[in-house]
Protein backbone atom coordinates (compact mmCIF):
# COMPACT_ATOMS: atom_id res chain seq x y z
CA UNK A 1 0.00 0.00 0.00
CA UNK A 2 1.42 3.20 -0.92
CA UNK A 3 1.64 6.05 1.50
CA UNK A 4 -0.39 9.41 0.15
CA UNK A 5 0.09 12.48 1.79
CA UNK A 6 -1.98 15.85 0.71
CA UNK A 7 0.42 18.93 0.94
CA UNK A 8 -1.07 22.11 0.78
CA UNK A 9 1.53 25.38 -0.19
CA UNK A 10 0.30 28.53 0.86
CA UNK A 11 -3.29 27.51 1.61
CA UNK A 12 -3.81 27.74 -2.21
CA UNK A 13 -1.74 25.11 -4.10
CA UNK A 14 -2.40 21.14 -3.67
CA UNK A 15 0.07 18.39 -4.54
CA UNK A 16 -0.35 14.77 -3.98
CA UNK A 17 3.25 13.23 -2.53
CA UNK A 18 3.97 9.43 -1.90
CA UNK A 19 7.06 7.68 -0.35
CA UNK A 20 8.62 6.85 -3.77
CA UNK A 21 8.59 11.10 -4.03
CA UNK A 22 10.10 11.80 -0.82
CA UNK A 23 12.79 9.04 -1.10
CA UNK A 24 13.76 10.50 -4.61
CA UNK A 25 14.51 13.78 -3.23
CA UNK A 26 18.38 14.61 -3.16
CA UNK A 27 18.42 16.60 -0.28
CA UNK A 28 21.36 17.55 2.34
CA UNK A 29 21.03 18.90 5.76
CA UNK A 30 24.01 21.95 5.33
CA UNK A 31 23.14 22.83 9.17
CA UNK A 32 20.30 22.85 11.83
CA UNK A 33 17.30 23.06 9.96
CA UNK A 34 19.23 24.18 6.16
CA UNK A 35 18.78 22.20 3.49
CA UNK A 36 20.70 22.28 0.07
CA UNK A 37 18.25 20.29 -2.68
CA UNK A 38 19.25 19.44 -6.08
CA UNK A 39 16.30 18.92 -8.37
CA UNK A 40 16.19 18.43 -12.17
CA UNK A 41 20.01 19.79 -12.07
CA UNK A 42 18.98 23.00 -10.11
CA UNK A 43 20.28 23.72 -7.02
CA UNK A 44 18.04 24.80 -4.01
CA UNK A 45 18.75 26.22 -0.68
CA UNK A 46 15.82 25.38 1.64
CA UNK A 47 14.98 26.34 5.41
CA UNK A 48 12.70 25.47 7.93
CA UNK A 49 11.92 28.50 9.68
CA UNK A 50 8.65 26.88 11.83
CA UNK A 51 7.53 23.67 12.29
CA UNK A 52 4.51 22.43 14.38
CA UNK A 53 5.25 18.48 14.33
CA UNK A 54 1.59 17.53 15.90
CA UNK A 55 -0.34 19.86 13.57
CA UNK A 56 1.61 19.43 10.35
CA UNK A 57 2.06 22.65 9.67
CA UNK A 58 5.24 24.34 8.51
CA UNK A 59 7.16 27.44 7.48
CA UNK A 60 9.38 26.96 4.87
CA UNK A 61 12.12 29.44 3.07
CA UNK A 62 13.01 28.19 -0.48
CA UNK A 63 15.51 30.67 -2.64
CA UNK A 64 13.86 33.84 -0.41
CA UNK A 65 10.65 32.82 -0.88
CA UNK A 66 8.34 31.73 2.39
CA UNK A 67 5.25 29.11 1.93
CA UNK A 68 3.28 28.04 4.63
CA UNK A 69 3.06 24.70 3.98
CA UNK A 70 0.34 21.91 5.86
CA UNK A 71 0.06 18.29 4.91
CA UNK A 72 -2.51 16.18 5.36
CA UNK A 73 -1.75 12.27 6.26
CA UNK A 74 -4.18 9.67 5.02
CA UNK A 75 -6.07 9.61 8.36
CA UNK A 76 -6.53 13.84 8.10
CA UNK A 77 -7.80 12.64 4.71
CA UNK A 78 -10.29 10.36 5.84
CA UNK A 79 -11.74 12.62 8.52
CA UNK A 80 -12.25 15.20 5.46
CA UNK A 81 -13.86 13.32 3.32
CA UNK A 82 -16.17 11.96 5.86
CA UNK A 83 -17.23 15.74 6.92
CA UNK A 84 -15.27 16.04 9.99
CA UNK A 85 -12.67 18.58 11.45
CA UNK A 86 -10.27 17.32 14.65
CA UNK A 87 -11.10 19.29 17.26
CA UNK A 88 -9.08 20.95 18.96
CA UNK A 89 -10.26 19.49 22.59
CA UNK A 90 -8.78 16.23 21.77
CA UNK A 91 -7.99 14.42 24.50
CA UNK A 92 -4.19 13.14 24.37
CA UNK A 93 -2.96 10.99 27.07
CA UNK A 94 0.21 9.50 25.86
CA UNK A 95 3.14 11.01 23.36
CA UNK A 96 4.21 8.12 21.25
CA UNK A 97 7.11 7.98 18.83
CA UNK A 98 6.01 9.16 15.26
CA UNK A 99 9.24 7.36 13.86
CA UNK A 100 12.60 5.47 15.25
CA UNK A 101 15.01 7.59 16.36
CA UNK A 102 17.37 8.77 19.04
CA UNK A 103 15.86 11.54 22.04
CA UNK A 104 18.76 13.90 22.01
CA UNK A 105 17.11 15.96 24.47
CA UNK A 106 13.94 15.81 27.25
CA UNK A 107 12.77 19.31 27.74
CA UNK A 108 9.98 18.35 30.53
CA UNK A 109 9.89 16.44 33.80
CA UNK A 110 7.61 14.27 35.66
CA UNK A 111 4.45 16.42 37.33
CA UNK A 112 5.42 19.47 35.54
CA UNK A 113 2.61 21.33 34.11
CA UNK A 114 2.87 22.40 30.06
CA UNK A 115 0.70 24.27 28.00
CA UNK A 116 -0.08 23.22 24.39
CA UNK A 117 3.25 23.53 21.96
CA UNK A 118 5.28 23.72 24.50
CA UNK A 119 8.29 21.97 23.66
CA UNK A 120 8.88 18.21 25.19
CA UNK A 121 11.89 16.32 23.57
CA UNK A 122 13.66 16.49 20.66
CA UNK A 123 13.70 13.17 18.45
CA UNK A 124 16.80 12.75 15.92
CA UNK A 125 15.35 10.68 13.09
CA UNK A 126 16.58 10.75 9.85
CA UNK A 127 19.49 13.16 10.27
CA UNK A 128 17.04 15.64 11.13
CA UNK A 129 15.79 17.42 14.84
CA UNK A 130 12.32 16.76 15.54
CA UNK A 131 10.73 18.94 18.12
CA UNK A 132 7.81 16.99 19.57
CA UNK A 133 5.75 19.48 20.82
CA UNK A 134 2.81 19.00 23.80
CA UNK A 135 -0.79 19.05 21.72
CA UNK A 136 -2.89 19.88 24.84
CA UNK A 137 -2.22 21.67 28.30
CA UNK A 138 -1.58 19.13 30.79
CA UNK A 139 0.47 17.84 33.51
CA UNK A 140 3.29 15.15 32.78
CA UNK A 141 2.70 11.60 34.47
CA UNK A 142 5.59 10.30 33.32
CA UNK A 143 8.70 9.97 30.91
CA UNK A 144 9.05 6.46 29.72
CA UNK A 145 12.62 6.81 27.51
CA UNK A 146 15.95 8.33 28.73
CA UNK A 147 17.97 10.77 26.63
CA UNK A 148 20.79 9.39 24.62
CA UNK A 149 18.72 6.33 24.12
CA UNK A 150 17.23 5.04 20.77
CA UNK A 151 13.12 4.32 19.87
CA UNK A 152 11.70 2.53 18.06
CA UNK A 153 8.07 4.00 16.43
CA UNK A 154 5.14 3.88 18.39
CA UNK A 155 7.58 3.71 21.57
CA UNK A 156 5.40 5.16 24.44
CA UNK A 157 7.44 8.63 25.34
CA UNK A 158 5.42 10.43 27.89
CA UNK A 159 1.83 9.95 29.72
CA UNK A 160 -0.29 13.06 31.13
CA UNK A 161 -2.06 12.89 33.87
Amino acid sequence: MTIMYKVKVNASHLFDVDKKDVEALDCIEVSDKNFHVLQNNVSVKASILNSNFNRKKYTVKVNNNTYQVDIQDALDQQILALGFEVGASKKVNNIKAPMPGLILEINVSEGQEVKEDDALLILEAMKMENVINSPRDGVIKSIKIDQGKTVEKNALLIEFE
